[in-house]
């Protein structure tokens, strides 16, 4: 039944129409449709393809950079940290997991600060947290400024993890939405997979400041693109609007129906009041609410970031050596997120999400036979290779879709008028349960090292149950068609 619900609302590529209305002919003349009621056009916006939208799409994405580097750096700098500064193990876990505290703060304060000072302040305000929070780390005498750094990165990388996918959403075409979209997970694979190949080679000083570049980047870039236009119409901007939509469609572009179909939805939006966050657990947000908090729940519920931050103990466990299995992982990282990209607006994003949930199922379950087969000695010989081949499946699995698709979703259901209370509940959804996986990580391996991939195997195998049942396909359509069908399948009922 739900299936059914959020098919008519989400699938289909026109509004649909309550029971007892019929559809208008080309004049209007015999009724009503949903877009007429949210004075919106039925023909497609502008949709070229600007230097100024790749720029500024590549400006945004190196907060996705600086994501990955975060991501990928607890596991090559694990060694050389606990030797330099004589921590134990139970100090470097605090400093692996203690990125998923300040996570969880940025992610209660990314959508109010996005919405109040702009997609752009909001980046520059995220780059300050990291670049600080790197310094920090560089320059650590004790575990101490390692654990303030580490928090301000978090504090930092969370914030981006919401507003990086929400600016690139607005920006793109739906067109090429999708494509720019998933350019989010190509930048976090990259990061991942640099602070991976090169953490092999250099200390874990010289490591960080390799993710303040990005930051860097990012903090000069942003002065020379556009503010969001939908970000401008919301608060009144009209002339920055236009202006902005102008540079980024192209100034010899007709903009006026992409311009005109924005204007009419915020007008709607307008007509209701600024929800609180209360008010977003009404019905007729519920099956948005249901989509963005299942796939960030079951994300990290998989353990993909606690497997992340620990590969290199997972290897040593198998015996494999860390360093070559973190090069081998890393060198796949950029070609696999390559073709994600490629994929997205053609696949869209429920088969590759289904291929992502169903690999990683299968990836666990083989590592979790890998680790049984470790206690008999016949069979030994086979955990080094199947380990490395599972870990490697299962990276591919996640680079593709779960990944980065959740966070490309949560930007594309939300209306605008709850976007803020929405995307600070998904985010801190996520940040809060990648802080339990990390943390409880290593007492899971403790406990069974079989025991822990088996448990992430069910976990994939109920993200497919998920998708197939409740996620819909939201490539090649404008984000207002998507959040005002979202909206309206639940209020006809």
């Amino acid at each position: 039944m739900v299936r059914e619900s959020m098919e008519e609302g989400l699938l289909t590529s026109r509004y649909q129409l309550p029971p007892n209305e019929t559809k208008p002919t080309s004049n209007g003349a015999d009724g009503d449709s949903l877009a007429d009621n949210l004075n919106m056009p039925s023909q497609p916006a502008a949709s070229s393809l600007t230097p100024v939208l790749v720029f500024s799409t590549f400006v945004a994405v190196c907060g996705s950079f600086s994501y990955g580097c975060s991501l990928g750096y607890s596991s090559p700098a694990e060694t050389g940290i606990m030797e330099d500064l004589d921590l134990s193990l139970a100090e470097y876990s605090v400093f692996g997991s203690i990125m998923t505290i300040g996570g969880m703060v940025g992610a209660i304060l990314s959508g109010k600060i996005t919405d109040l000072i702009g997609r752009k302040r909001t980046m520059w305000f995220s780059d300050v947290f990291c670049t600080v929070g790197w310094l920090a780390i560089a320059f650590a005498k004790n575990a101490l400024w390692l654990d303030i750094g580490r928090l301000l990165i978090g504090l930092g990388v969370s914030i981006f993890c919401y507003v990086v996918p929400v600016y690139v959403a607005e920006i793109a075409p739906k067109s090429y939405r999708g494509s720019f979209a998933s350019s989010n997970q190509l930048m976090t694979s990259s990061g991942f997979a640099i602070m991976f190949f090169v953490g092999s080679f250099i200390s874990w000083r010289t490591l960080t400041m390799i993710g303040t570049i990005p930051c860097v980047v990012q903090i000069i870039g942003l002065f020379f693109i556009p503010e969001s236009p939908r970000w401008l119409a919301k608060c009144g901007r009209e002339k920055e609007f236009e202006a902005s939509l102008k540079r980024l469609r192209g100034e010899n572009s007709d903009i006026s129906e992409e311009a005109a179909e924005i204007r009419d939805y915020i007008a709607t939006l307008e007509q209701q009041t600024e929800a609180s966050f209360l008010e977003l657990f009404q019905r007729r947000y519920a099956d948005a609410l249901i989509v963005g908090v299942g796939l960030m729940l079951l994300q990290q519920l998989g353990g993909n970031s606690a497997v992340a931050y620990y590969t290199s103990s997972i290897f040593k466990e198998s015996g494999i050596s860390g360093s070559l299995g973190l090069q081998v992982l890393a060198v796949i990282q950029i070609p696999v997120a390559t073709l994600g990209l490629l994929l997205m607006d053609r696949s869209g994003r429920r088969p590759l999400l289904l291929v992502s949930a169903s690999g990683l199922c299968f990836s666990y379950f083989l590592q979790g036979l890998a680790f049984c087969f470790k206690e008999l000695p016949n069979l030994k010989a086979l955990t080094p290779p199947l380990v490395l081949s599972c870990t490697l499946i299962g990276a591919t699995a996640f680079t593709i879709g779960l990944g980065g698709i959740p966070w490309i979703i949560m930007s594309e259901i939300f209306p605008i008028n709850v976007k803020a209370q929405a995307g600070s509940l998904v985010t801190l959804v996520n940040w809060s349960t990648a802080w339990i996986m990390t943390y409880s990580f290593n007492f899971m391996m403790d406990w069974s090292l079989a025991g822990t991939f088996f448990f992430f195997s069910g976990i994939s195998g109920l993200t497919v149950l998920f998708v197939a049942k409740l996620v819909p396909e939201t490539k090649e359509r404008t984000l207002e068609e998507i959040q005002a069908s979202i909206t309206h399948s639940f209020s006809v009922i």
